[in-house]
């Protein structure tokens, strides 16, 4: 994949954690802005109807501001734009969080949604890994395919250098258990990230994370 990507922006400063990257290739063009310690609030304009939607539901769970415009080359497929959302997403929120000193870096989070149940567990850790327990009852929710959840969420774990599980344990429609992923992954984010006043320096025994 050809690419030019201007680099990350807004350093890190103090207690604001927040950062936007601007991303420009052959089959994408992205601006997105995200604030950890937001209020809800999301603008998000992409070509992706459904994950807008799933956007918009992890920005207002997890208490962030997320600012997306996002154009690709979905007279291919959606693929490209999905992929590189999530890679946008993960470099501001590695960058957004800094040295990491301070949070609680763990959470665990259950979220139902009707007859669907999921959960997401996260380790903001520096060590890039993604474990995806789902099966779907379809392929699509309208024109999305259902397996760009695992190209996004991966990605995301992959460019915000954290452990991501995320787990399915049952549901019969397909919309619901992909929003209740979403909704899981903005409440787990947000407890991972908080700022814990017992915890001094960076939470790991090896002194950097």
């Amino acid at each position: 994949m050809d690419n030019q990507e201007n680099g990350l922006g807004l350093e890190n400063k103090g207690a604001v954690r927040e950062a936007q990257v601007d991303r420009k290739t052959n089959e994408t063009n992205i601006q997105l802005a995200f604030s950890v310690d937001g209020t809800g609030q999301s603008v998000i304009e992409t070509d992706v109807p459904f994950l807008n939607h799933m956007l918009d539901l992890f920005t207002k769970h997890g208490q962030f501001d997320l600012n997306v415009q996002a154009r690709g080359d979905i007279d291919i497929d959606d693929h490209h734009t999905v992929e590189d959302i999530g890679i946008c997403l993960g470099q501001t929120l590695r960058e957004a969080l800094g040295d990491k000193r301070g949070i609680k870096r763990y959470a665990s989070v259950f979220v139902p949604m009707d007859e669907a149940l999921a959960q997401v567990i996260i380790d903001v850790s520096n060590r890039p890994h993604f474990e995806y327990r789902a099966e779907y009852p379809s392929q699509q929710v309208g024109s999305f395919s259902t397996e760009l959840v695992h190209e996004f969420l991966w990605k995301l774990a992959l460019e915000a250098r954290i452990t991501l599980h995320v787990i399915v344990h049952y549901g019969q429609n397909t919309h619901h258990m992909i929003e209740a992923i979403f909704k899981a992954l903005g409440r787990a984010l947000d407890e991972a990230t908080m700022i814990d006043p017992r915890v001094t320096g960076v939470p790991s025994t090896k002194g950097v994370l």
